[in-house]
């Protein structure tokens, strides 16, 4: 025991703090998380695998031939030390240990290790000195950064040779029936961030192989998807440059699409070989029942520095994120309508507004997001200005039908989300952080207490449906959205989401995976629309 009470001192010479007297005194409930068995064991007692809050376990210089499989269960460790022990093998499920950083299994006598040890992808300490493994494993770990490599040459093999089985169909949830008695415009809409190939990398997604990153491979499933669902509408986020015209537009003109895309603001400065690799935004739209009218950038970086009116906070926070919003005014054709169709669109086509927007991503900027957001709804308010004088509707705003999609990076309580969806945001809200933009944002509608927008808009997704759209091993949450206006346009069903048993079942952990090939899920609408008409404003945008 060492002098400090507080502290024990185990057979290694590690220190172990246990409580202290005056945490004793204050009633502290003890928690202990390091644990350290010695003496020469030769097995482990299975009680051992109840402790699931042990973060440390030390089996170190014993007599132990095997690991149980129930090591699993101790699913908070972060260190396991089994060096110098008798080990001739060693259990597959000590791949499911995912939050391990340190593995030491040096001096015991394994030959092999098993493919399941490349799912430690916190890994970042792994001993095997003094182990009989092949040379082909020896080289891998012996060569600089060996532990990176050899997990993931693991990970890359357990995939080849143990593939999970394929997720099932995710469901298709109807919600009401459409209205025969009338002409409607029935169309899906899909809103999908398919993830660019600049940000699928091992040191963002550590728990997918490498393989199944590879644009090559994550293209074809990505594709596959967007037709399986055969969208009117598909609203795309996170598109390079290069793979829009190289790939979505030519790929997707053979099934009948149009489309259009612009890369984030970065774009102008760079070189022409650069800038092929610059993600943005795309719309594609179904030629037999849309057809284009006029397409509308928005960029946030220039609306920002037109609206900094001095604030430093607008110039270095907002101004620097290059982020974008693409709208695309389409009207429809004949195609498109059911049960008749109505006058005004027998001769120039319902109008509508499809916008997509990919919103900066990082939590700590919740400002930049809802600044962004607000910035965006207002840019729309005068493209459906502008769109009402190109279609010669003066004075006929709301004949404009609006559709919003896109990866606005905010959960369903943020500031955005209350803000798109209640029409209204305080100006004292939390998200815009005390910052002082009140200043700078003078020139949004609404008053001194709160911002305001009159686009009268639902969520087609809740939480009681969809619990997230993006999964990764950090982050699981809805983020994807399409708002549609509720006085025009009803959604008639929905795509459901992808099965939960299926994930804990196959233990996964986080998209993307070689069934998944993008770490957003895509969203699917159908919604039926009703003809705007002078006496009825079916539009987003609302009267006063």
């Amino acid at each position: 025991m060492s002098r400090n009470k507080d502290k024990h001192e185990g057979a290694s010479g590690r220190q172990y703090r246990i409580m202290s007297d005056a945490e004793r005194a204050a009633g502290k409930p003890g928690c202990w998380t390091a644990l350290e068995v010695t003496g020469g064991v030769r097995a482990l007692a299975p009680q051992l695998f109840r402790l699931t809050h042990l973060t440390e376990l030390y089996l170190n210089d014993n007599s132990l031939q095997r690991l149980p499989p129930e090591i699993s269960q101790l699913s908070a460790l972060h260190t396991l030390d089994v060096s110098n022990n008798k080990l001739r093998s060693l259990p597959v499920e000590l791949g499911d240990l995912i939050q391990l950083r340190e593995l030491h299994l040096n001096n015991n006598y394994l030959r092999v290790l098993p493919y399941e040890l490349g799912k430690l992808f916190h890994l970042q300490l792994l001993g095997l000195q003094g182990n009989p493994l092949s040379k082909e494993m020896l080289s891998i770990y012996n060569d600089s950064n060996g532990t990176a490599k050899l997990l993931s040459y693991m990970l890359d093999n357990l995939q080849v040779s143990v593939t999970a089985t394929l997720p099932p169909q995710r469901p298709w949830i109807p919600l009401t029936r459409p209205n025969r008695s009338r002409p409607t415009c029935i169309f899906t809409v899909m809103c999908y961030n398919v993830l660019c190939d600049k940000y699928a990398t091992r040191q963002m997604y550590g728990y997918c192989p490498s393989w199944a990153l590879e644009w090559d491979y994550r293209k074809k499933g990505i594709l596959d998807e967007i037709r399986h669902y055969s969208a009117d509408i598909i609203s795309l986020q996170e598109v390079e440059t290069d793979q829009f015209y190289s790939f979505f537009l030519p790929e997707l003109k053979q099934d009948g699409y149009d489309g259009i895309f612009s890369p984030k603001s970065r774009a102008k400065t760079m070189s022409e070989s650069e800038r092929k690799y610059v993600d943005g935004c795309a719309i594609f739209f179904r030629s037999a029942k849309f057809a284009l009218v006029k397409e509308h950038l928005i960029e946030f970086n220039q609306l920002a520095m037109a609206n900094s009116e001095g604030s430093d906070n607008m110039l270095n926070r907002v101004m620097p994120k290059d982020n974008i919003g693409l709208a695309a005014l389409l009207k429809t054709k004949e195609a498109a309508w059911e049960n008749g169709i109505p006058s005004d669109a027998a001769t120039l086509g319902q109008p509508i507004l499809v916008c997509t927007a990919h919103i900066h991503w990082d939590p700590e900027f919740c400002d930049v997001k809802l600044i962004q957001t607000m910035m965006l709804s207002n840019e729309l308010r005068s493209i459906l200005d502008d769109s009402a004088r190109t279609l010669r509707l003066a004075g006929q705003r709301d004949n404009v039908q609006l559709l919003l999609c896109g990866d606005f990076n905010s959960l369903p309580d943020s500031g955005v989300v209350e803000f798109l969806s209640s029409g209204r945001v305080s100006s004292e809200h939390r998200d815009f952080k005390e910052l002082g933009y009140a200043g700078s944002l003078r020139r949004m509608p609404g008053s001194e207490h709160e911002f305001t927008h009159n686009f009268k808009l639902a969520s087609a997704y809740s939480e009681d449906i969809m619990p997230y759209t993006n999964y990764t091993f950090d982050f699981k949450g809805i983020i994807d959205y399409i708002f549609y206006s509720k006085q025009s346009m009803t959604p008639l069903g929905l795509l459901g989401p992808l099965s939960q048993d299926w994930f804990r079942e196959h233990k996964v952990v986080g998209c993307p995976h070689p069934h998944i090939p993008s770490d957003h899920f895509p969203l699917l609408v159908e919604l039926e629309m009703c003809p705007s008409t002078s006496s009825n404003s079916n539009g987003l945008i609302g009267r006063r």
